[in-house]
């Protein structure tokens, strides 16, 4: 869920060259300086600063200032310029003094916050956390403005890179720092009052005023990413005390309502937002237009309205599109960092989009589409594992061939009869082949090519495999949950910071905490072993199916496909005794799908545009739904196994126990082909026939089952899961044919 609360109003500082060694001409000529930088005219400043270069041509300081004035003077447009001209200076400090780490020299400080702005602007989050960290352990000295904003920026890094903690700790010690100001203020005024003072109280007193306002805007993002509503709920209140209904605000409120489900209420909310009155991304460097189809489209997701939620996110790729191209930019991807203001850099959410616009044309069985959107979005998140499992499912979902018999949940009699020929005593049945296995899905290409292909799935779920960090020792799995309560206090916050550290990055999704990690990890398992067997490759398979089955925590829809998958690989490779002990129905004691809540939240805790990854989509009508249903499906597996091995009578008790458990209509296609084997077996040709055109099992139990087994409504979908659960084994599908 998005948030236009974005604002980091930290612009470059223009030092006004000044130190105790200097002459009262070169005081007098800073100051002139500076005033004529305050007041905007930047060629005058430029003059200043050259005259004042000429006297002291060592001060570094200096350099800075000119090369500030000549970007603010260029509309901000020279941002590379600027890094480059700050990093030469920064290796001139460096040659100058000995130990920079120790920030001796205050007024050095100045150089690397505006690097650190700079890496903030181009997105390089981690280099402006380093620097901005540097400068907060030297925050004492500073004077309380700048101190200010290198605690804000610092706040507005941590929310941007999923540490909400962290964020919390520094906005108590801003609460700490603007109370000291203000004591410090009141002194100053009883010691000595004039207008001066009193205009000087008017400016800090309004600074202090919008300072608590980001502050509390803050602490609302916070709480969201942490999902501790109760504290949210406060905040919020504050929020809307001291901004009003301002867009920001209202957008806030709405994603506060948007966790707590009431999604009617945020719609109204968002749409009673006025976002024609916000500044546009030249000065804010947002585009609130953007984020309101995007939030809408966020919104219908969670509400099951799909198609209408792909619609929004099409309208807000077509609104930043059309911000890019205002920005000068008409390819809409604004890589270049010339010709566009700094603070209009991070307008461009294009890929977050098509991460958005991906993960919801999966949900509505439109892979190709997904796919297309997911491998451009890669280009740039490639260290997500969550996104290479999502493009290893449009892979295997625009594989799998006609989904008529998986959206109906029906055995159809086309599934089994492929054709009829001759007439009358010379009429012949020729039955449907029902493997797909063993299939070259891109013959005569490389797999590495980006095709929705079976191969390039495999390279997905192996790329996916390795971002994932081994298994977590015993002792690490206990401090978790501690992460989890809200943390009011400062200290508690700053403790949990550090906790915190343990996550995967995730961009442009939220990180990957360790519980989630090891739901992740059993996901890409399955959908490894899935691939796997139908590449043919039984070693892989059998592998990732016995990893998967190892696994600590592993929720009981995909301990039942670890054990058909192992199945299936053994009976391939003709190691059936083994393959039997998989297909124990005892083994199947639960089918649920394990979402956990914070996985079903993923993706609405983001602070500017939000990825989507929670459910939405139901699961298909053949896959069982109950413990029943599943020991029925692994008897069926069960016979097919004793089958290969000519056991026949134990394969046709199976049968009799599988088709007693579900309903007729329950029963797959494959199981009744079985069926009509062991009956051509046994030489009973006419109920073999009378299989076929009934399209039943067993006749003599048509009525077995019980009325209350109807259809239920299937649980939800966990787009992580394979989508083609129920395979039975490839040797079987062999047998039949004969």
């Amino acid at each position: 869920m998005a948030e236009s609360n974005a604002d980091q109003n930290t612009d470059t500082k223009h030092d006004n060259a000044s130190s105790p060694g200097i002459s009262d001409q070169e005081k007098e000529m800073a100051s002139n300086a500076h005033e004529a930088f305050t007041a905007g005219k930047y060629d005058e400043s430029l003059m200043r600063l050259q005259s004042l270069q000429e006297l002291n041509k060592d001060d570094y300081k200096i350099s800075m200032n000119k090369a500030v004035a000549e970007f603010y003077k260029s509309g901000q447009t020279t941002t590379g310029t600027l890094k480059q001209t700050l990093m030469a200076l920064k290796s001139q400090v460096h040659t100058a003094v000995e130990d920079i780490d120790g920030l001796d020299d205050v007024e050095n400080s100045i150089l690397y916050y505006n690097q650190a702005i700079i890496h903030y602007h181009m997105r390089q989050y981690s280099e402006a956390i380093a620097i901005g960290e540097k400068l907060y352990q030297f925050l004492e000295p500073f004077e309380e403005k700048f101190a200010q904003a290198v605690c804000f920026l610092l706040v507005d890094l941590y929310l941007l890179t999923f540490q909400p903690e962290k964020a919390l700790h520094l906005l108590a010690v801003l609460e700490k720092l603007s109370v000291q100001g203000n004591s410090k203020n009141g002194k100053g005024e009883n010691a000595s009052a004039g207008k001066d003072n009193a205009s000087q109280k008017a400016e800090f007193t309004a600074m202090i005023e919008a300072a608590k306002s980001k502050m509390h805007q803050y602490k609302v993002r916070a709480y969201i990413q942490m999902k501790s509503l109760k504290a949210c709920k406060r905040e919020i209140k504050s929020v809307m005390n001291t901004a009003g209904n301002s867009a920001p605000s209202l957008f806030l409120k709405s994603n506060f309502e948007y966790l707590r489900g009431n999604y009617r209420k945020a719609i109204k909310l968002l749409n009673s937002s006025n976002i024609a009155e916000h500044p546009g991304p030249l000065k804010t460097g947002e585009c609130v237009r953007c984020m309101f189809w995007n939030n809408l489209g966020c919104i219908h997701f969670a509400m099951g309205k799909h198609n209408l939620g792909i619609f929004y996110f099409k309208k807000a790729l077509q609104e930043n599109d059309h911000t890019c191209a205002q920005l000068g930019d008409g390819s809409g991807q604004s890589k270049k960092f010339t010709g566009i203001p700094m603070c209009a850099l991070l307008a461009n959410k294009r890929h977050e989009l098509l991460y958005n616009c991906g993960i919801q044309l999966l949900h509505l069985g439109r892979p190709l589409a997904a796919f297309e959107c997911l491998m451009e979005a890669v280009q740039v998140y490639h260290s997500n594992p969550r996104l290479w499992l999502r493009l290893a499912e449009c892979c295997i979902a625009a594989n799998k061939g006609s989904s008529e018999q998986e959206n109906k949940g029906l055995p159809s009699k086309k599934g089994i009869v492929q054709s009829i020929v001759g007439q009358g005593y010379h009429r012949k049945i020729v039955l449907a082949s029902q493997s797909t296995q063993n299939t070259v899905y891109s013959e005569g290409q490389s797999a590495a090519i980006p095709v929705a292909s079976m191969e390039f799935a495999a390279i997905c779920l192996r790329n996916a495999l390795l971002l994932l960090p081994e298994t977590q020792q015993p002792e690490a799995r206990e401090q978790p949950p501690s992460t989890e309560s809200s943390g009011e206090g400062s200290d508690p916050a700053s403790g949990k910071g550090q906790d915190g550290d343990k996550f995967i990055p995730a961009a442009p999704s939220s990180p990957l905490r360790r519980q989630e990690m090891e739901n992740l990890r059993c996901s890409i398992l399955a959908c490894s072993a899935y691939v796997a067997l139908a590449l043919g490759d039984n070693m892989i398979a059998l592998s990732h199916s016995e990893m998967l089955l190892h696994q600590p925590k592993l929720c009981g829809s995909l301990k039942f496909l670890g054990h058909l998958y192992a199945a299936e690989a053994l009976i391939s490779m003709d190691r059936i005794s083994e393959a039997i002990a998989h297909l124990n129905p005892e083994n199947v004691t639960d089918v649920s799908l394990g979402v956990s809540p914070s996985e079903q939240d993923q993706g609405t805790d983001k602070g500017d545009l939000e990825p989507l990854e929670s459910s939405g989509k139901q699961t298909p009508l053949c896959y069982p739904s109950t413990v029943s249903s599943a020991r029925a499906m692994m008897l069926f597996n069960l016979g097919s196994a004793y089958c290969v091995r000519s056991e026949y009578e134990k394969a046709r008790k199976c049968l009799h126990q599988a088709a007693s458990m579900v309903n007729t209509k329950e029963i797959p296609p494959e199981a009744i082909l079985l069926g009509v084997y062991l009956e051509l077996q046994n030489g009973n040709t006419q109920l073999a026939l009378q299989i076929i055109k009934r399209n039943q099992l067993l006749p003599s139990v048509k009525n077995t089952s019980s009325p209350d087994l109807r259809k239920k409504p299937a649980p939800p979908y966990q787009p992580s899961a394979p989508l083609q659960p129920i395979q039975l084994p490839s040797s079987f599908t062999q047998v039949q044919r004969k």
